[in-house]
């Protein structure tokens, strides 16, 4: 029954996997065939980013390959989102390069375990709905800060350095590459060059081709046809496994489960908000919405999988997700079938990754670093006010130098200071506003339709004016993204009134710069009516970063009606 409120729903109803929802829809021959060929498109991609990454996480290249299969059919299987491709992503690297380092891969598995356990208590209690509190300078903080460790921890096998170790510590590993350097081998960085450039080279003139996989194939064949002394997957691991092992269970040790909490636990936040994420950006690309606790719980149960088939961690990646949908993904079953065709390549083409150059991966490595570095929300968020800044700076420089634990607890307690702050100062202005806007959480079904501004109602049905009331900050800028797909009907016209908004932080402003940009690809022409200083100086600002276009201001609610009738006069005469 579309349009029902959330409260005539059973709270297990946002627990059913979404494959049992597309099933129950219907599913075709067409979408088969769509989601077999986007399946193995996903896979083509993911096969040397699995194996690149378990390696810069100290571990062995089928590791990684053992994760996405395993925990990324089972995260699209069980999950909450349509489109959804599990399986290891760059996020993981630094804790789990810092678990293996300190409590071997046992310790590892350990983690994982009690990391998908957290997972599900996370889902199972509604914790879904919370991650959008998250501030946006402290991700951007801590992903750019793992952006700038995976590089640095490949400059060993983009050079040939001779190390028989890495320091794990970020200053000294720069310090000991340093005194290495002269010992740099030469045909190691051609071997890097060749697959960097023909990356970079394939980007520019080819955007829909698997670069990543034509990089690897290109190192492997110029190393062995060229007999270049260059280390390879065969060389440093002595190559892969051709299936995959039976499930164990994992060797438990109780003593160090206090100790491996904080890094379980960091694991657990890191899927957590990265699959949330993801989802939110597959329901950007397609208009669809995710179930946000079933996605958790599917998350956590891929992890405890990928721990009993010697795995690593699992998340939602953003990246193959997008693929998937580009792809022409249409449900869970490209996911399923991305992981099928993981295991296949395994079963019969395990001998060929021997030839496979770690120069080769470090260069599919520097990319997955590059755009995981958030160059252009970095830049942006220096515009943003003093307290963000130092949130973002803050996070960035404790993830590199001290820990991501720490790094993300000192970020989230010193945003929650800063609002804190923020709304102490708002308090003498408004003391009861409330956003006007619904937070309904709702799956495929078309949600109850905010209430409209209770102005004049003298204006066409192609003209709807809302008002939003009370600072506009990181916990409330989600609800923004949420009205347009609540519409029945995108107007043509929609006057957002403002003269209630004390205060708006960059991540509100980013999210009603990132409103006005979805309105206007739907044909809807947005003014912003009654704006106070300080947001239209932040909304302003934000713009000026290339994140918006232009922004209609009105200083009053009449000017603001006026404008939108000379707007479909026009209309109507074109």
């Amino acid at each position: 029954m579309r349009g029902r409120p959330l409260k005539n729903s059973p709270r297990w109803h946002f627990f059913i996997p979404k494959l049992y929802t597309v099933f129950r829809e219907g599913y075709g021959a067409d979408d088969l065939r769509h989601d077999v060929v986007s399946g193995l498109t996903v896979a083509i991609v993911a096969l040397p980013l699995a194996m690149a990454l378990a390696v810069a996480s100290g571990t062995t290249p089928e590791r990684g390959l053992y994760t996405a299969i395993v925990a990324g059919f089972l995260i699209s299987l069980l999950g909450g989102s349509r489109f959804q491709i599990g399986g290891p992503t760059g996020a993981f690297v630094v804790v789990v390069f810092n678990v293996i380092h300190t409590f071997g891969y046992n310790g590892l598995v350990q983690a994982t375990l009690m990391a998908g356990i957290l997972l599900v208590i996370f889902g199972l209690a509604g914790f879904g709905n919370y991650i959008k509190y998250i501030p946006y300078p402290v991700v951007t903080g801590f992903t750019s800060g793992i952006a700038l460790i995976i590089f640095s921890s490949q400059v060993k096998e983009l050079l040939g350095l001779d190390m028989t170790t890495v320091p794990a510590d970020f200053i000294a590993k720069w310090m000991e590459y340093a005194a290495k350097v002269q010992t740099t081998h030469m045909q190691t960085v051609a071997v890097a060059g060749l697959s960097l450039s023909l990356i970079l080279v394939l980007r520019r003139i080819a955007p829909k081709q698997p670069a990543f996989l034509f990089a690897i194939i290109a190192g492997s064949f110029v190393t062995w046809a060229l007999g270049m002394d260059v280390d390879t997957i065969g060389t440093r691991f002595g190559g892969i496994p051709d299936s995959l092992p039976m499930p164990t269970w994992p060797n438990l040790s109780f003593d160090r489960t206090a100790e491996l909490l904080p890094s379980a636990f960091t694991i657990a936040f890191l899927a957590g908000v990265e699959s949330l994420l993801s989802a939110v950006v597959a329901d950007g690309m397609t208009g669809r919405k995710h179930r946000s606790n079933c996605e958790l719980v599917a998350q956590g149960l891929g992890n405890i999988a990928a721990s009993f088939f010697g795995g690593i961690p699992a998340t939602g990646a953003i990246a193959r997700t997008a693929t998937n949908i580009r792809s022409g993904g249409r449900s869970p079953v490209a996911g399923m079938m991305h992981a099928v065709f993981l295991l296949l390549f395994m079963l019969f083409l395990a001998p060929l990754a021997s030839f496979v150059p770690l120069a080769s991966l470090g260069a599919v490595l520097v990319i997955v670093a590059w755009n995981m570095s958030e160059i252009a929300h970095f830049k942006n968020l220096m515009f943003a006010p003093a307290g963000d800044r130092l949130v973002l700076l803050l996070t960035i420089t404790l993830t590199v130098l001290v820990d991501l634990t720490v790094a993300i607890e000192v970020g989230v307690v010193l945003s929650a200071i800063l609002f804190m702050h923020r709304m102490s100062g708002a308090v003498e202005i408004q003391t009861q506003s409330k956003n006007s806007l619904t937070d309904d959480k709702v799956d495929d079904r078309a949600a109850p339709l905010p209430h409209p501004y209770a102005g004049q109602n003298d204006l066409p049905d192609s003209v709807e004016v809302y008002q939003i009331s009370g600072p506009l900050f990181f916990g409330a800028a989600t609800r923004l993204t949420e009205v347009l797909s609540q519409m029945r009907r995108p107007p043509k016209v929609l006057i957002l009134r403002m003269r209630h908004v004390p205060f708006i932080d960059a991540t509100g402003a980013a999210a009603l710069i990132g409103f006005m940009n979805k309105s206007s690809g739907q044909g809807t022409t947005m003014i912003l009516s009654t704006v106070q200083r300080q947001p239209r100086q932040e909304i302003e600002r934000m713009c000026k970063t290339h994140l918006g276009g232009e922004v209609e201001f009105c200083p009053n609610i009449s000017t603001a009606h006026a404008r939108a009738l000379a707007i479909i006069a026009s209309a109507q005469i074109a």
